[in-house]
């Protein structure tokens, strides 16, 4: 990928995996409806549809209805999975499948490891692979440390590397960036860009500054190259519409980027 990113509105490919992805996906959990997830599909080319810890209707129909009129194999479903055993990830795939009306994700995420899966939970994930239900595996979680020495490691269990970025949080730069091989590393994706909210909130901001926009936030993660994918987790339709605006803004400029890091750096010092 170049060092410079001009565009967000064309398509990326998730590292090896060899998927073709949006830069901003969608997660499940607050509620916003079918229609906004459809509208980001054929306005944005919205294509990255993760279905996570609370699975509300408005994805699941979107998701349906999408495979059935444009095509299945323009959606890329992520499904995840906490299962510390592995006896109960199968079950989980199967009924998170049969929700959308789908025989496979592209995504498996193994949800909030501090270290590399046990054996266990691995083989599981991979016996998931083997019989067709699941693509490719992700791993989230918030030790930058682990995501960095797997970015460095060409024998990772894992495709895609999924890790908290943003102007307050900006370890990664440090931690996990670097070690990103520069071709047939796994693919990328940054969550919690808003920082739970707090980079919007007006009573949060630096004295005299106002705060950043939802879009900004996007931006600022996708604004480094190594950043293949930033997921929103829209409340409504206006939610969506304003991250998708992020990619018709386009990467930050320096000067915007100087004033989220500072902002986000208040932000942190004040938590």
């Amino acid at each position: 990928m170049s060092s410079t990113i001009r565009d967000l509105h064309g398509p990326i490919t998730l590292g090896s995996t060899g998927l073709t992805v949006s830069r901003i996906g969608f997660g499940s959990s607050y509620g916003a409806p079918a229609a906004a997830y459809e509208r980001a599909f054929h306005e944005h080319g919205v294509n990255v549809f993760y279905w996570g810890s609370i699975r509300r209707t408005g994805m699941a129909e979107a998701i349906r209805h999408l495979a059935a009129t444009t095509g299945r194999d323009r959606l890329v479903v992520a499904l995840q999975s906490y299962d510390r055993t592995g006896v109960l990830m199968p079950l989980f795939v199967k009924r998170g499948l049969r929700a959308l009306g789908l025989d496979r994700a592209e995504l498996l995420i193994l949800g909030w490891h501090g270290a590399v899966p046990s054996r266990r939970v691995l083989d599981a994930a991979r016996g998931l692979v083997e019989a067709g239900r699941i693509r490719y595996l992700a791993l989230s979680g918030h030790q930058r440390k682990t995501h960095g020495a797997l970015a460095a490691d060409p024998r990772r269990p894992v495709d895609v590397l999924m890790f908290r970025y943003n102007a307050a949080h900006r370890g990664a730069e440090k931690e996990i960036f670097p070690f990103l091989p520069p071709a047939g590393g796994p693919g990328t994706i940054a969550y919690t860009a808003t920082r739970w909210g707090q980079l919007l909130d007006p009573r949060r901001m630096p004295p005299g500054e106002e705060p950043l926009s939802a879009s900004d936030c996007y931006r600022f993660a996708l604004s480094r190259p190594e950043v293949h994918l930033c997921l929103a987790g829209p409340a409504d339709a206006a939610q969506a519409a304003e991250a998708c605006r992020a990619l018709d803004l386009g990467p930050m400029n320096p000067d915007e980027l100087e004033r989220a890091r500072r902002i986000g750096e208040f932000v942190y010092r004040s938590a």
